[in-house]
């Protein structure tokens, strides 16, 4: 099963958002209350593809390490890809989901909250504490709508349609 993938939002996109999000995520992860793990990954699913029209491996769009993966002491990445995963069947904060809605848990989700769902952008991460996962995937999350923004601003320049020459 297929789907279309967002026109604005796709992997360089996502790769450019994360990259905007960085120095201040690596610079928080210094300070010991945020987590003490040094590690973070992040999980970035195209807003487009849904559990209705594709599977959740076709809809991951980019996926970032922070910290040797060499060193890690825990499944980050497994981490933060469960997180998204209960994000993106729901269409739903991590912890949204967690406490006021499990019922929509199902068997072999994760437990772990740090996922938000902003305007439809999936974003799950894993490597601090969750609420501080969660921010960082928040922050993600609004510099990839910016971008998306953005690019719809330019797009209005150069005609009606998108992609249409």
């Amino acid at each position: 099963m297929t789907a279309n993938a967002s026109y604005f939002i796709d992997r360089a996109a996502a790769e450019k958002a994360v990259t905007l999000s960085l120095p201040m995520i690596t610079e928080a992860m210094k300070q010991k209350e945020v987590g003490e793990s040094g590690f973070l990954y992040i999980v970035v699913m195209d807003p487009l593809r849904t559990p209705a029209n594709s599977s959740f491996e076709e809809a991951v769009l980019y996926e970032h390490a922070v910290g040797d993966r060499e060193k890690w002491d825990a499944d980050y990445a497994g981490f933060a890809r469960a997180k998204a995963m209960v994000a993106w069947r729901t269409g739903m904060d991590g912890h949204l989901v967690q406490e006021l809605r499990p019922h929509l848990l199902a068997e072999k989700d994760t437990v772990l909250w740090g996922s938000v769902v902003v305007d439809g952008i999936v974003v799950g991460v894993s490597g601090a504490n969750a609420w501080y996962d969660e921010a960082f995937a928040g922050t993600v999350a609004m510099c990839l709508r910016a971008l998306a923004k953005a690019g719809i601003a330019e797009a209005r320049g150069k005609g009606l349609f998108l992609g249409v020459k």
